[in-house]
């Protein structure tokens, strides 16, 4: 079903307050992985404030969906939605990455309230993903899983090998994102490592695949809806993205992988957020 005037309105405000949420967070650290949260805004605004079932009162909730961020370096923004959707004080980011706070620049599951996996080191968050889909068939259990990847993080065997199992299993209860910025921490994907023709590669898979705009929450929602309908495969989503979205002079620059703000450029990141919204 197609989103209303209403929840599109309200879509675009929760991700334009996560994105002024991510860039506070990231001053309050000193420095984050910024540009690397910016560009996945609009897919975790879409799974966790419109498809995903969860109870932020009861963070364990046996029957809550499940999500995985795999591209742990983007914890930045992870942190951020999960106060805002209820599962710890806001005022708490305010301690993001010092000593004795629960949030490191990697989130820790068994620290951060909400959070289903530890996603640190790169590679491992697809192969989580698919444990806890089995898991959930095994169990006769209605939750559905979502994952998403760096495309950087596609150049890992263990994404591999789990795409390869997915499609083995048919897990049509799966639906994982990557996250096509084309950046990685040194490089373009396609100069270190290439990943085309990469909607190729998942569908010999056995994937269903969609190549869709990241930042466009209809095309978003139209992929979710769509992958629940899938009755023999999982639904892998290439989110074409621009790095740094939503602030102008970090848009499509490397060297905004990680970076540190003061508040004059801070304050010039919260203009750009708001203009662009």
């Amino acid at each position: 079903m197609a989103l209303s005037a209403k929840e599109m309105k309200s879509l675009k405000q929760t991700a334009k307050e996560l994105r002024q949420d991510i860039v506070q967070t990231t001053v309050w650290a000193g420095g984050a992985h910024i540009g690397a949260a910016l560009s996945i805004v609009e897919m975790l605004t879409i799974i966790y404030f419109k498809h995903a079932h969860l109870d932020s009162k009861n963070p364990q909730w046996e029957d809550r969906d499940r999500i995985v961020v795999s591209k742990g370096h983007a914890g930045v923004g992870v942190a951020p939605t999960l106060a805002k959707v209820g599962f710890f004080d806001r005022e708490l980011l305010k301690d993001f990455n010092h000593f004795n706070s629960p949030f490191g620049m990697h989130l820790d599951s068994l620290k951060v309230p909400g959070l289903d996996a530890s996603t640190g080191s790169l590679g491992h968050g697809l192969a989580q993903s698919v444990g806890m889909a089995w898991g959930s068939r095994f169990l006769k259990k209605d939750w559905k899983t979502y994952c998403i990847l760096g495309d950087g993080e596609c150049n890992e065997g263990s994404v591999w090998e789990s795409a390869m199992a997915a499609g083995h299993f048919k897990l049509n209860n799966l639906i994982a994102f990557v996250d096509r910025n084309g950046l990685m921490m040194d490089g373009t994907t396609e100069q270190v490592m290439k990943l085309e023709p990469l909607p190729d590669k998942f569908r010999a898979f056995g994937w269903n695949v969609h190549v869709v705009d990241g930042h466009d929450f209809n095309a978003l929602n139209d992929v979710i809806e769509a992958a629940w309908s899938q009755k023999d495969r999982p639904t892998m989503v290439i989110a074409n993205t621009v790095k740094g979205k939503g602030v102008d002079f970090m848009e499509n620059e490397i060297k905004w992988h990680y970076g540190s703000m003061d508040s004059a450029l801070a304050d010039k990141a919260l203009a750009s957020i708001e203009a662009s919204a």
